[in-house]
């Protein structure tokens, strides 16, 4: 290697490192955002399910009590126990924290 070489090995070196640098960080983090996007997507569609779903379980619960003011604070109030029950039951079933080893 002859000094004459140095500059056109260091352009190259150059264009090497910045090539590999767009491969590892840019085109990573645009599959990133891809799948990020896709998963607040279906989050937000899961978000309006449970909401329209326990919206139609409030409303069968009042409909099959008898017609009354209190039958039907009865029923809300059975809605919002039964979602609170769905709510403690799926985070027991979630992931749970990783422990850290310190």
């Amino acid at each position: 290697m002859s000094l004459q070489q140095l500059p056109a090995l260091l352009t190259e070196f150059k264009e090497l490192a910045s090539a590999y640098l767009r491969q590892e960080t840019v085109e990573r983090a645009e599959e990133l955002r891809r799948l990020g996007g896709f998963s607040f997507g279906a989050a937000l569609a899961w978000a309006v399910a449970i909401i329209l779903l326990a919206v139609a379980g409030m409303r069968a619960i009042v409909d099959t009590l008898p017609d009354s003011p209190y039958w039907e604070a009865f029923g809300y109030l059975l809605a919002v126990v039964g979602l609170a029950a769905l709510g403690a039951v799926l985070y027991q079933l979630g992931p749970k924290p990783a422990e850290e080893s310190g």
